[in-house]
């Protein structure tokens, strides 16, 4: 470089005068030490390689929550990517393996209806469904700390268990970001539906609401035999996408709290709800028990499927969010402490 910006007179001269070359080299061997010894001061240390693999798939940090001047523009907005609408209330369980307790639930609901001028059609035969529900994890519950649920259900027909089962793997979480980041769908041979749901829950207070976002897919019909052979490598072959925890093929999975713990589900539909054009809500109730007779839960729920019809309905949305808040309040002795039925089952709220 310094050969292209001199004359030539001047390069001539540094040929004939080779104690200034030396004294350059001199210069830049004085230079390179004092760089090493400047870092060793401030700490700075040669880059290596952890011996620990950074995890494959991270969490996303929560949004932070919104102002409630937020919260008043975004009402009625539902996101392009929510498929379902699901409000849910948990009920206490006392008295809810006796009709004339569901008979009770399901006439208040009636009139709070037509006092809220919200059109129900109640179903007078409707049949009451029964299923087992269970959920699959590892011994320290990676999926869970992950905001990932796998859950099966296997229906009944009266006592006996059908050989058919609905699996869903869902990333749920209460940013909807952080839901929708993580990819639940199996392998492309399988048959699955996805869904989307924007669930609403009892906020802090009663007559408040919260959100939670779940990515789901689900399966419909998977052999009940061929449930998960109590290792992560089983579930994987199933669900690709849980590789990205990064967690050993060999892991342990199995049944959350045992065998033991495995929930009977009766599920009773109660009618449905009209809030506007488009906007009709399936409504029921459904138990949880630890046997017949040991209800251990209940969930007040209601929900609607959201298409490119429905969508821009926002009247109707917050006509669906106002009843909500509304039946906190009428149903307000009825309420249980918690979230959902899967925290009560882990024992964590979320």
């Amino acid at each position: 470089m310094i050969q292209k910006t001199i004359s030539k007179s001047t390069k001539a001269a540094v040929k004939k005068a080779p104690m200034r070359k030396s004294a350059l080299k001199k210069v830049a061997t004085k230079k390179t030490p004092v760089r090493k010894s400047t870092a060793k001061k401030v700490g700075i240390k040669k880059s290596t390689r952890s011996t620990n693999p950074a995890p494959k798939f991270v969490v996303q940090p929560l949004a932070p929550e919104l102002s409630k001047k937020d919260k008043k523009k975004r009402a009625g907005k539902v996101h392009k990517s929510v498929t379902n609408r699901e409000f849910k209330i948990l009920i206490k369980p006392s008295g809810l393996d006796r009709r004339n307790r569901i008979d009770e639930l399901s006439t208040k609901l009636m009139i709070f209806c037509k006092k809220q001028g919200i059109h129900f059609t109640h179903l007078d035969n409707a049949t009451t469904g029964l299923r087992t529900v269970y959920f699959f994890d590892t011994p320290n519950e990676d999926l869970r700390n992950h905001n990932l649920i796998l859950r099966v259900r296997e229906s009944r027909e009266d006592v006996w268990i059908d050989d058919w089962c609905e699996v869903t793997f869902k990333c749920r979480a209460r940013d909807l970001g952080a839901s929708l980041v993580f990819n639940p769908m199996p392998t492309d041979k399988t048959k699955s539906r996805a869904r989307f749901k924007e669930e609403i829950l009892k906020g802090d207070a009663i007559g408040t609401q919260r959100q939670i976002y779940s990515n789901n897919a689900i399966l419909d019909a998977v052999p009940v035999d061929e449930i998960f052979a109590h290792s992560l490598a089983s579930a994987i072959a199933m669900f690709p996408t849980l590789g990205k925890l990064g967690l050993p093929k060999s892991t342990p999975i199995d049944v959350v709290g045992g065998l033991k713990n495995k929930i009977l589900e009766a599920c009773l539909p109660l009618g449905n709800l009209v809030f506007g054009a488009g906007v009709q809500a399936h409504c029921e109730i459904a138990i949880w028990m630890r046997s017949v007779g040991e209800p251990i839960v209940g969930e007040l729920a209601f929900s609607y499927h959201v298409n490119d019809h429905n969508r821009k309905e926002a009247k109707a949305h917050k006509r669906a969010d106002k009843f909500f808040n509304a039946l906190q309040i009428e149903f307000a002795n009825w309420i249980e402490v918690g979230s959902t039925k899967t925290a009560l089952v882990y024992g964590k709220p979320e």
